[in-house]
């Protein structure tokens, strides 16, 4: 009956914006945390990503760790304080929308859509890391020593599993939910459990992230160029945790839910993730081994802990990245479908409509599951898949993340945050902390776009063919994106008038900012 109480309150507030409850309201507190921890997964990304790390700077790549996770904290600070005064689908979308104009909306939900549309198949890659070292069954492609076995492998495994999540997500939330929670509790034991046993077979002190085992020469200057490319696992992994925030029109009492479920999910990954890999340096038979940046932690995995026990872990690993998966294109669905209820895509008729009997935007979850396996298709042949595709993602995010944090801390100094008079002083705030912490959150926003966009050959074109384009693929790749969306979003306001749901926004925070 309480549950009843809580859903008509959350269905009556949700009117307010304009809004009616189509979503299927189930999600409690674990089931809201899972969705952000998910999609942050830590085994998925150290997975995936280890090696490209450890690659450019050794075991040294590990200080770039906590630099992300507390900038990343303070993006997470901000996110919750937006949630629990605006528990709306759609995230950075939604709330940039209470913050800024139109078009400063519109490109933060454009950015953050592409930048998860992708993510899909970069998540779905994955699985090439995982499933052969598990079994040479399941590498379908060649025997993996071909120039093109590996990406083509990952882009055959990668399909199945997007097809999979796709029709998970056109069932509906209530399996998604079911299958999220058994995930994330995996994740969670296999993660403490691979902690404790690194743990006990170390070999060195922690004294071995001071060193670069030999992957960097030419002094100080070169060694900060390193950690800066190295960086990129920690933000590529460490973002997503909005998706927490995305479903709280699916949550149950998500102005209290929603803002502990995004601070739980990062400081879980922030300090799993970063023992996890602190003590796989630690325990390595040999930290200067090349497959530490050819396989990354697979090997570090069966070479510790044998063959048997290292293959179990390799399937939690395996089910991390499936669980992963399946949220990215959840989140993701729910950004389109928020788009699309206010007429800001093309044809969001269909983009909005959701299913009475699944209760789940069906269009918008068969559209992220096609585009992210054409995304992978086009990269076929392409070797350096994992770096470029990860490196678009990161640069997009966050980009959409600064459209949140900035606008945020602009009505921060003009005294218009948080809003007066709407009776949220219950919920969480950050105070007085406010503004230091959304400065350090614009701070790691730009560190991450500046730093994942730099036209670096060892991130966008580390292999032959050399070419200035791919070189500059970053570059070019965010800029199309851009202006697509200005492209789009010009074309719908010359021919749609904004739907009464967004002008009663407007007017609505216009009056109370």
């Amino acid at each position: 009956m309480l549950h009843d109480d809580s859903r008509s309150a959350d269905a009556e507030y949700l009117q307010k914006y304009g809004y009616k409850q189509q979503l299927d309201r189930k999600l409690g507190s674990f089931s809201t945390f899972a969705a952000g921890f998910s999609y942050i997964s830590i085994l998925t990304g150290a997975f995936q990503l280890f090696y490209v790390a450890f690659g450019f700077a050794g075991p040294a790549f590990l200080w770039t760790w906590p630099v992300v996770v507390i900038g990343q904290l303070a993006v997470g600070l901000c996110f919750a304080e937006l949630s629990a005064h605006h528990p709306l689908a759609g995230s950075v979308y939604a709330w940039s929308k209470q913050l800024a104009g139109r078009l400063v909306s519109f490109m933060a939900g454009w950015l953050m859509f592409i930048a998860c549309t992708v993510t899909v198949a970069g998540v779905a890659l994955a699985m090439q890391v995982v499933l052969p070292a598990i079994s040479p069954v399941f590498q379908l492609v060649g025997d993996g020593t071909g120039t093109y076995d590996f990406a083509g492998n990952a882009v055959v495994l990668g399909s199945i599993l997007i097809i999979a999540t796709t029709v998970i997500n056109v069932v509906g939330v209530r399996l998604i939910s079911i299958i999220n929670n058994i995930g994330v509790a995996v994740e969670l034991v296999a993660s403490i459990l691979l902690i404790v046993l690194l743990a006990i077979h170390v070999k060195r002190g922690p004294g071995v992230i001071t060193s670069t085992a030999g992957h960097t020469s030419g002094g100080s200057g070169a060694i900060f160029g390193a950690l800066l490319a190295s960086s990129l696992l920690a933000t590529y992994i460490l973002w997503g945790f909005d998706t927490a925030g995305s479903v709280a029109e699916e949550t149950i009492d998500p102005r209290r839910r929603s803002p502990r479920a995004i601070i739980q999910a990062l400081l879980a990954a922030g300090i799993t993730g970063g023992l996890i890999m602190l003590f796989a340096m630690m325990a390595v038979g040999d930290v200067n081994a090349q497959e530490l940046s050819v396989s990354g932690l697979p090997y570090v995995i069966t070479n510790v802990l044998g063959d048997v026990l290292g293959k179990i872990f390799l399937a939690a690993a395996a089910t991390s990245i499936f669980v992963c998966c399946l949220t990215v294109q959840t989140g993701t669905v729910r950004i389109a479908f928020a788009l699309a209820r206010d007429g800001a895509l093309p044809k969001s008729e269909y983009l909005a409509k959701v299913s009475e009997r699944t209760r789940t935007p069906v269009v918008p979850t068969l559209v992220v599951g096609v585009v992210a396996v054409v995304i992978l298709l086009i990269n076929i042949r392409q070797p350096q898949i994992f770096t470029v595709v990860t490196s678009v993602v990161v640069v997009l995010a966050y980009l959409a993340y600064l459209l949140v944090t900035v606008p945020m801390l602009v009505r921060r100094f003009g005294g218009r945050w948080p809003v007066a008079g709407r009776g949220d002083q219950e919920y969480f705030g950050l105070g007085r902390w406010g503004v230091p912490v959304n400065l350090v959150a614009i701070a790691m926003g730009l560190f991450a776009v500046v730093n994942m966009v730099w036209p670096r050959q060892e991130i966008y074109n580390p292999v032959a063919p050399f070419h200035w384009y791919l070189q500059w693929g970053g570059v070019i790749t965010v800029a199309v994106v851009i202006l697509a969306g200005l492209a789009i979003y010009v074309a719908r306001h010359r021919t749609t008038a904004a739907p009464a749901s967004a002008v009663g926004l407007t007017d609505r925070r216009e009056s109370v900012g």
